[in-house]
């Protein structure tokens, strides 16, 4: 009885000799480990020449979105959001009551005086 077993099996077409002298050389790398608050953990791979002030301190958490740093014990903490902001909100933040007071009347009289009530 004969097999239909194939001497190619579990290699696709064009993938050339495997080994990395037939491939090229990968770069040297360092491995730098984070973790977010909900203890995910991640570790990517980074250029060994690269400068440590070049690595970031901080990086998104691929699992859950939260930040993720270096200090296994203290993740960075979430930064708190500020709720949405009206145009009103903002203005009321500038000025106070008596200086709105003032600005109406001001454009109230203006309006006046152009229609020719005043």
């Amino acid at each position: 009885m004969v097999t239909g077993s194939s001497a190619i099996r579990g290699s696709r077409v064009g993938s050339g000799p495997m080994g990395e002298q037939d491939r090229g050389f990968h770069a040297d790398r360092i491995q730098v480990t984070y973790w977010c608050a909900n203890g995910h953990e991640m570790s990517p791979y980074f250029l060994a020449t690269i400068e440590d002030e070049e690595i970031p301190e901080n990086l998104d958490c691929p699992n859950c979105g939260l930040p993720a740093g270096r200090d296994k014990e203290n993740p960075p903490a979430v930064a708190r959001l500020e709720p949405y902001k009206t145009h009103l909100a903002y203005v009321k933040e500038r000025r106070s009551e008596e200086d709105a007071e003032a600005l109406l009347e001001d454009a109230l009289h203006r309006l006046r005086v152009r229609r020719g009530k005043a």
